[in-house]
């Protein structure tokens, strides 16, 4: 049996779900920018704040799940974005090539995220490292 310090697999899906949300959190600064990715969120029906924190979600959770600092709370934490996400592809059918993307790619990352706040951190963890855990309430540790 793997325990969580050992669990490659387990790193391997953290890392990967947080480089996707890291890139897509850059996309919509350095690409779309912040004004454009509001702008396009408004489009939606969807008010301003959800803009930046979904910027806000991506970047940080993005760089926290890359890095190991508490996945499992990340991983739920980005689940409404995932969601979100996915509703907005859904109307454009199922493959992501379709035009506007369809929502295999969304719902693949909803499943990314369900397996890391089930399975934890995996290897090569920060919150693994006694100097980091004793800033982290007790109640916030996964």
């Amino acid at each position: 049996m793997n325990t969580s310090t050992t669990n490659h697999g387990a790193f391997l899906t953290r890392v990967t779900l947080g480089s996707i949300l890291l890139a897509h959190g850059a996309l919509k600064i350095l690409v779309f920018t912040i004004p454009g990715t509001v702008g396009f969120f408004g489009s939606l029906g969807l008010p301003a704040i959800v803009a930046y924190l979904t910027i806000f979600g991506e970047v940080i959770g993005g760089t926290a799940l890359i890095l190991g600092i508490y996945p499992r709370l990340v991983a739920l934490f980005s689940l409404p974005i995932l969601l979100g996400a996915a509703w907005v592809h859904l109307g454009n059918g199922w493959l992501f090539s379709n035009e506007g993307g369809g929502w295999e790619f969304p719902v693949l990352l909803i499943v990314l995220a369900i397996i890391v706040a089930t399975q934890g951190a995996g290897s090569f963890a920060i919150n693994k490292i006694n100097v980091v855990d004793r800033f982290i309430p007790s109640s916030l540790k996964a």
